[in-house]
C-alpha cells in the first residue's frame, strides 16, 4: 500500500500516533488497541495499522512530522489529542522510560 503521509486525514494521523504510543514500550496490550479501535472505524484502523507495522521508528516519526504540518490544529484539538495519548500511555498504570521518551519527542513535533 503506498499511502503517503500527506494523504492522511486527521483521523488517520490520530490512529497512527496512538498506535505509536501503544507500541512505545514494545508491549501493545489488548486494552490499548481497544481504546484506539473505539475511536475509529475498522477499515481506517486496519489501513493505518498495516502502514504502522511496515515502518521503522524513524520513518514513523518522519511521517508524523510531515503530516502534522499538513493540518491546522487548534490548541483545543492538540490538548484533546494529548489527553488521548496519555490515556494510552497510562492504560497499564505505568509510564515507562520509553513512553516518556516518545512523549517528549511527540511534544517537539506537535508543538
Amino acid at each position: 500500500m503506498s499511502t503517503k503521509a500527506k494523504d492522511w486525514t486527521k483521523t488517520e494521523l490520530q490512529v497512527y500516533i496512538l498506535l505509536m504510543c501503544a507500541n512505545a514500550d514494545k508491549d501493545e496490550t489488548k486494552d490499548e488497541l481497544e481504546m484506539i479501535t473505539s475511536k475509529v472505524d475498522t477499515e481506517t484502523f486496519k489501513k493505518m495499522e498495516q502502514l504502522f507495522r511496515s515502518d521503522s521508528e524513524e520513518k514513523r516519526l518522519r511521517k508524523i512530522d510531515r503530516n502534522i504540518h499538513q493540518h491546522h490544529y487548534s490548541a483545543i484539538e492538540l490538548s484533546a489529542f494529548k489527553r488521548e495519548m496519555y490515556e494510552i500511555f497510562f492504560s497499564d498504570c505505568n509510564f515507562s522510560m520509553l513512553e516518556k521518551r516518545l512523549d517528549w519527542t511527540l511534544d517537539n513535533i506537535l508543538y
